[in-house]
């Protein structure tokens, strides 16, 4: 060969090994970089300077292998994945190829001849794949639906362990069977002629006959399985209903017994208040006459029985709406100097009668003009007072009201009571506000009570957005008790005065036109005495459809209807006035023994014009007529 031959080649080899697209390197048996070429370097990210520098094997072998213990592998080549971490960032793979170079004179081993092909593009493609086929694995393994795959030609492909429990088969059993065997021929008929709608279908497949004959409820979904834009399958993704539709049940069954709880005590609401509105009014309507003093005691005692078991009654019915998740709140333009003094002078008969001092105290900063439920921080002060004045047997109980915060909107009030009474054992004080807790057993005890009140405020106060507790007194026998409620403040609204006016006999009112209707004898008599004594005459009829028949043939100004009745109840023939009467009918007050809450909503829906609930009372009468008036005059 001559020279000129020989430099041909060596420009030709040199040429190959700068100009190749993929790395070549040469690398010496004990490890060291002979040469690399400018892909190899490219590759790696490292200039021939810096490459040079380093030990070759950290970049050729993706194990540690000794550079005396390379040679003997290398007798048929040796391929490995190397990953590189870029000097840009990057990370690189590349497939190493390395082969043994031998003289070819001794044979001996020269130097090893190392192949670099960046992958970098396949591999990220690979591990892509990899993790989306890992996370459809998982999908599938840890799904708590049962998930079958099956091709267009209806056969089972696979499915997940959800699928063996939903359907009694292993895998291995449902693979190459038909999917009709489990869902049935019927629901899958039409599958190969939807393109894309399948809730027709998925409605069909509603049960799935498990291996050992029964059958399990599913709520069914359906998905193509889409490979290179053809669909050659679906997946069905089955939800097991049998929980489900036992939940439904026991659901349904709760609300029928709340439906029916719900009517049972509206029934007893109405079946106990009829009776105690004969009791107490007729005792009010007694008391207004000319008795001797035994006479007149046991007139009051009367009274204050009926009152007495009327609370119980109100304590019981307030305990069911609270339970219910009913209660709500009423906001109305309130004032607070009223509601504490009214609190007052109710309680404080009872105080005098126990030689107690009771003390008022009203902080001064509080507004003048508040919106909020006032008949409910009435109730609550009413409770904690009475309690006060019930444990108390001597000594005095006071009732503060302080603002504790105050913004643009709403104020806080803090509220509380102290007395020198018994007190309360620390060990029952954390069961004070627990449903019909009673400190002292029902067997020894002296103080007669339901045990709800306390447990009905709580749940009062935390609707008002407030908090109550129970303290101990520090310097002294007796019990604290503090609350908070929220209210929000007045803008440019006119207070709302309370008008009660009440007219002696002689005085009766013959202008105006009453029809009472009410099926009860003595509540018919106490409605009429009621009316006679606030001045006013009454025609009453037992009936709705005797009052029908009244106001067809008189024309009324107000009708005070009872709701139940025989022959006719008091909605029905309101409805009938209303439609036969139209503008022309009278003002309809509802008289019910109902006293559950929504009653009031309700009854003004049905074409009521005002409701007041029995036991009723002089004060209650006074207020629906006077309302009337209100609204005739304007």
């Amino acid at each position: 060969m001559s020279d000129l031959e020989r430099l041909e080649n060596i420009n030709l080899v040199e040429h190959i090994f700068t100009q190749a697209p993929v790395g070549v390197a040469f690398v010496s048996l004990d490890g060291k970089w002979i040469d690399v070429n400018p892909a190899a370097c490219q590759i790696i990210g490292f200039s021939r300077e810096e490459l040079i520098t380093l030990p070759a094997l950290d970049y050729i072998l993706s194990e540690a292998i000794p550079p005396t213990e390379l040679a003997p592998k290398m007798s048929s080549g040796f391929e490995n994945e190397k990953q590189y971490l870029h000097r840009n960032g990057n990370v690189v793979w590349a497939c190493v190829y390395i082969s043994l170079y031998c003289d070819q004179q001794t044979g001996e081993p020269a130097y090893y001849i190392v192949h670099m092909i960046d992958i970098t593009s396949s591999k990220v493609a690979e591990l892509k794949l990899l993790e989306s086929v890992e996370r459809y694995t998982s999908l599938k393994k840890y799904n708590h639906d049962a998930i079958i795959s099956f091709g267009l030609d209806g056969m089972i492909i696979n499915g997940n362990q959800m699928a063996e429990q939903l359907t009694g088969y292993a895998i291995s059993e449902l693979i190459g069977t038909r999917i009709s065997r489990i869902v049935g021929e019927e629901a899958i008929a039409n599958l190969a002629f939807v393109d894309q709608e399948y809730t027709a279908i998925e409605r069909d497949i509603n049960v799935v006959r498990h291996k050992d004959g029964h059958v399990v409820e599913i709520l069914a979904t359906l998905a193509p399985i889409i490979i290179h834009n053809h669909k050659v399958g679906f997946y069905l993704i089955a939800k097991d209903m049998t929980e489900q539709k036992r939940l439904i049940i026991e659901k349904e069954a709760a609300e029928r017994t709340n439906k029916a709880k719900s009517e049972f005590l509206a029934m007893m609401s109405h079946e106990i208040r009829t009776p105690m509105n004969g009791v107490i009014g007729m005792t009010d309507l007694l008391l207004e006459t000319e008795l001797c003093d035994e006479q007149m005691q046991y007139a009051s005692i009367i009274k204050q029985s009926g009152e007495a078991l009327l609370t119980i009654i109100n304590d019981i019915l307030d305990f069911s709406k609270v339970e219910s998740g009913r209660m709500e709140l009423s906001i109305e333009p309130m004032q607070l100097n009223t509601i504490v003094s009214d609190v007052y002078y109710l309680n404080l008969p009872r105080a005098r009668n126990k030689d107690l001092h009771v003390e008022i105290s009203i902080d001064e900063r509080i507004p003048d003009k508040l919106m909020g439920d006032g008949n409910k921080l009435r109730q609550v002060l009413i409770n904690l007072l009475s309690n006060a004045i019930k444990f108390t047997q001597k000594g005095s109980i006071s009732l503060s009201a302080k603002k504790i915060d105050q913004d643009d909107d709403e104020v806080c009030l803090e509220f509380e009571v102290l007395d020198t009474g018994i007190g309360i054992p620390e060990s029952k004080a954390d069961r004070l506000f627990e449903p019909f807790y009673q400190v002292d057993h029902y067997m020894t005890r002296q103080i007669e009570g339901t045990g709800l009140g306390l447990a009905i405020s709580k749940k009062m106060v935390e609707l008002m957005g407030g908090e109550i507790r129970y303290e101990p007194r520090r310097d002294q026998s007796g019990s604290r008790f503090v609350f908070t409620a929220y209210f929000s403040l007045q803008t440019n609204l006119d207070f709302i005065e309370d008008r009660h006016i009440q007219r002696s006999d002689d005085e009766i009112d013959s202008g105006l036109r009453i029809l009472v209707v009410e099926d009860n004898e003595v509540n018919q008599i106490v409605l009429v005495k009621m009316m006679n004594k606030l001045g006013y005459k009454a025609v009453v009829v037992p009936n709705g459809k005797e009052a029908l028949k009244a106001c067809l043939e008189e024309s009324y100004d107000i009708v005070f209807m009872d709701i139940q009745m025989p022959v006719m109840d008091g909605v029905e023939s309101t409805r009938l006035i209303r439609e036969q009467l139209a503008e022309d009918r009278p003002y309809i007050v509802a008289v019910t023994a109902h006293a559950i809450k929504g009653d009031r909503e309700k009854y003004m829906s049905l074409g009521m014009d005002e409701y007041i609930s029995k036991p009723l009372s002089m004060n209650s009468l006074s207020e629906a007529i006077e309302k009337f008036k209100t609204l005739r005059l304007h």
